[in-house]
């Protein structure tokens, strides 16, 4: 019996991102489904009763909500192919408390640079900068975060830098100078078609931008 795997899924969300490269890194063939999160499917809500977000995961009729949880579930339901967590348990909470972190603090400092004005704004630059530079530490000299292999952490992180292309567009700064081995740890990633195939084109998400300020009032 063939599985049946459904994403359902917004194209700009930073979490949607996250469980297409990992669906992708493994191989998977499932089916997406586009959410209009101003008028969600009756099957949103009947999958993700308590939170009414994407992204959803449904493996053979089964609700999987959380894009980390997701994304832990996708590699240990299929662990024979790209695993996406080391196996060494050190390691792997590591990976899972880097990712949790990034998540909580990337979320946060964006929404403060594209919210904000002045020197509030610049305030966030900084912020978010330092963040970034503290991300470059921990990635030191290895190709990806988890050493030689591309992983949890990665993935993580890589929708973030999908919008850090708006916010730098958006806000008039760049992070190339201040952080440039994360730069180049981006573009190492980007060379991969589980991400260049599952991250939005910039032009196409910066006119969303545009429009999800104007849905918020902001010049």
């Amino acid at each position: 019996m063939a599985e049946e795997i459904i994403l359902l899924d917004f194209w700009p969300s930073m979490f949607g991102m996250k469980v297409r490269i990992a669906l992708t890194e493994k191989g998977l063939k499932y089916e997406r489904r586009e959410e209009n999160l101003l008028n969600k499917s009756p099957l949103l809500l009947e999958m993700n009763p308590i939170h009414k977000k994407v992204p959803v995961l449904i493996h053979n009729g089964k609700p999987i909500c959380e894009s980390q949880i997701i994304v832990q579930y996708i590699d240990e339901v299929w662990k024979d192919k790209s695993p996406l967590l080391p196996s060494d348990p050190y390691e792997r909470a590591k990976a899972r408390f880097w990712a949790d972190n990034i998540d909580k603090k990337l979320h946060l400092l964006g929404g403060k640079l594209w919210r904000t004005k002045g020197e509030e704004q610049e305030a966030g630059k900084k912020e978010y900068i330092e963040y970034l530079k503290l991300l470059e530490e921990e990635l030191g000299d290895k190709p990806y975060f988890g050493g030689e292999n591309f992983g949890f952490v990665d993935l993580t992180l890589m929708p973030y830098f999908s919008w850090l292309h708006v916010f730098e567009i958006a806000t008039k700064f760049t992070v190339e100078v201040e952080c440039p081995k994360l730069i180049t740890w981006s573009k190492r990633c980007m060379e991969r078609e589980s991400v260049s195939t599952s991250l939005p084109d910039h032009q196409k998400l910066y006119g969303f931008f545009l429009q999800l300020k104007k849905w918020h009032g902001i010049e």
